[in-house]
C-alpha cells in the first residue's frame, strides 16, 4: 500500500535467539518496535495417542505453545522498553479443539489448549500496560494444513458444522483484524470462536 513501510524478517519461533534477532531487525528497520502481533505459526499431525512419539509431541508444544510464548514475551518487552505511552495488541491463533479436544490430535489439542490459557494469563498481566491480548479459535478452515491432515470424509465433518461448510481464511483474518484494531478496545482475554457453529 502506498506510503506504508513493509519489512520481512525470518525467525524460528522455537528459538529465543532467533525471535530476539528478528524483533531487533524489525525495530532497527522501522525505527520503533512493532505494536501489533499475530501469533500464527503452527503445526499439527493426526495420530492416535498410542502412536504419538516424543518428537511429534514436542514439535507441537515447541512451535504452537512455546513459540507463542517466546514471541509474545519478546514483543511485549520491546514495546514496554520503548516508553510508557506505547500501546499494543496481540492476537494468538489457537483452535476450537484446544477447548474441546479431538480424537487422534493429542499433541495439537494440548498445545492449543495451552495457547488459550497463555492468552488469558498474558491478557491479565499486560492490560494495565496498554497491551491487549486476545485469541481466535478457528474451526475447520480451508488451508493447505487441513487439506493434508484431515482424512475423514468431508461430508461427515460438514454434518457437525451448522453452516455446513468449512471456513475461508479471510473469515478468520477479518476477526483478527478487528481484535488488533481500536474497534475492539474493550476486549481483553477474549477467545473468539470462528467455527461455523461447530461445538457451540
Amino acid at each position: 500500500m502506498g506510503g506504508q513501510q513493509h519489512v520481512a524478517v525470518a525467525m524460528d519461533v522455537r528459538e529465543r535467539s532467533s525471535v530476539e534477532d528478528a524483533m531487533r531487525s524489525a525495530q532497527d528497520q522501522c525505527g520503533a518496535p512493532p505494536s501489533l502481533l499475530v501469533n500464527c505459526a503452527g503445526v499439527g499431525a493426526r495420530t492416535p495417542i498410542s502412536e504419538t512419539d516424543g518428537d511429534s509431541w514436542q514439535k507441537n508444544i515447541d512451535v504452537n505453545l512455546t513459540g507463542t510464548f517466546l514471541v509474545t514475551q519478546t514483543f511485549a518487552t520491546s514495546l514496554l522498553e520503548n516508553g510508557k505511552d506505547s500501546k499494543g495488541a496481540v492476537v494468538n491463533i489457537a483452535s476450537i479443539v484446544g477447548k474441546t479436544g479431538s480424537t487422534n490430535w493429542s499433541g495439537y489439542t494440548a498445545s492449543k489448549g495451552g495457547v488459550i490459557s497463555l492468552t488469558k494469563t498474558c491478557a491479565a498481566e499486560l492490560a494495565s500496560k496498554a497491551i491487549r491480548v486476545n485469541c481466535v479459535l478457528p474451526g475447520l478452515i480451508d488451508t493447505p494444513m487441513t487439506a493434508s491432515q484431515i482424512k475423514e470424509p468431508r461430508e461427515n465433518l460438514m454434518q457437525l458444522i451448522p453452516l455446513g461448510r468449512a471456513g475461508r481464511p479471510e473469515e478468520v483474518a477479518e476477526v483478527v483484524a478487528f481484535l488488533l484494531s481500536e474497534r475492539s478496545s474493550y476486549m481483553v482475554g477474549a477467545c473468539v470462536e470462528v467455527t461455523g457453529g461447530y461445538a457451540m
